[in-house]
């Protein structure tokens, strides 16, 4: 198949990428290679599939119209994957309106390609993070979620309404996958995993949120990028036994679908952070602090229906996970490290 990914230079884009084009799939990969984080991780991502003779790489932003429209008018991909998106629930609070650029407008952009250009599925990165003020756990796409508690949630649940719209007007299979904390090789050195293992190593001291009181879902790499290419493979069809007086939140009349993709194994961030001690041998300087704004205490996922539908389930255990980041960091990030967070 002829795919496009965008956001094909960030961490999940770049993996996802290297799955379709380990098949044999064509890929045109576009990204913006925004400064959010230093390019320089980007480029060197990008760097790791130049070598496939199909993949072809695109500098441009899905916000921009015309680009989208003549990109979908000359490419006639056979399916999209929307990984492009502005990450960050704090970075939020700082500069909104890359949200409502890139999240919005340019996931409209995107939705109208797809729309005139008989693309057979849409799949696109939603969030944990649209469970909000949701205390319930697990969380489960049949839950509803509509308090929001940053910008980058809402524009995450507005991702899955608009998708909706489009599957329910125009018969567009859409299904949006609702990523809990990523971590692996060639992640964000501005999550969790990078700042831990940069700040231990150079003796520095980390801040721990909530005094450490939380816990996250999270999730190896390897599983998102499988997960997220089996659901590809699987499009989106009305949910037969849907009730109109009873609306299910996670699927609909239409050919609309939302999928959880977490390890369905919640560990306290204390945990999380020993495993990486224990992995560097080291011990980290732990600077407690009170809960930022817009965070949430817990992520925990139910993914029945994923394994249900697709047949997959992550199931990477967080130390072999942990291990794996730390060798490849030992390899390659610390010598990222200067140039990524300089």
């Amino acid at each position: 198949m002829k795919i496009l990914v965008t956001g094909v230079a960030g961490f999940i884009g770049m993996h996802v990428a290297q799955l379709l084009l380990a098949r044999g799939d064509e890929v045109v990969g576009i990204d913006n290679l925004n400064d959010y984080y230093n390019p320089n991780l980007k480029l060197a991502r990008l760097e790791c599939l130049k070598p496939h003779a199909g993949f072809r790489f695109l500098r441009g932003d899905i916000a921009d119209r015309v680009f989208v429209e003549d990109l979908f008018a000359a490419e006639r991909f056979d399916r999209v994957i929307n990984l492009a998106a502005q990450p960050g629930v704090r970075y939020s609070l700082k500069n909104p309106y890359a949200y409502i650029q890139t999240n919005l407008v340019g996931f409209g952009n995107l939705l109208e390609g797809c729309r005139h250009n008989g693309v057979e599925h849409f799949v696109y990165a939603s969030s944990s993070s649209v469970y909000g003020a949701n205390t319930r756990m697990p969380f489960s796409v049949h839950d509803n979620v509509d308090h929001p508690v940053s910008l980058y949630a809402a524009s995450k649940k507005a991702n899955e309404l608009m998708a909706h719209t489009y599957s329910h007007l125009y018969g567009l299979p859409t299904t949006g996958l609702r990523y809990f904390t990523v971590y692996g090789p060639w992640g964000r050195p501005d999550m969790s995993p990078w700042l831990f293992t940069s700040a231990i190593l150079e003796g520095r001291p980390i801040d721990v949120f909530n005094h450490g009181r939380m816990q996250r879902d999270f999730t190896y790499i390897d599983d998102i990028a499988e997960g997220t290419v089996r659901v590809l493979d699987r499009i989106a069809t009305p949910n037969p036994t849907f009730s109109t007086d009873a609306p299910d939140p996670g699927s609909s009349y239409a050919p609309y679908r939302v999928y959880n993709i977490g390890n369905h194994q919640p560990v306290e961030l204390m945990t999380f952070i020993q495993t990486i001690e224990q992995a560097l041998g080291r011990e980290a300087v732990k600077n407690f602090l009170p809960m930022q704004p817009g965070d949430v205490v817990a992520t925990y996922a139910d993914v029945e229906d994923l394994k249900r539908d697709v047949g997959f389930e992550p199931k990477t255990v967080l130390a072999d996970g942990i291990a794996r980041w730390v060798a490849w960091y030992r390899q390659y990030g610390a010598a990222l490290t200067p140039a990524v967070q300089g």
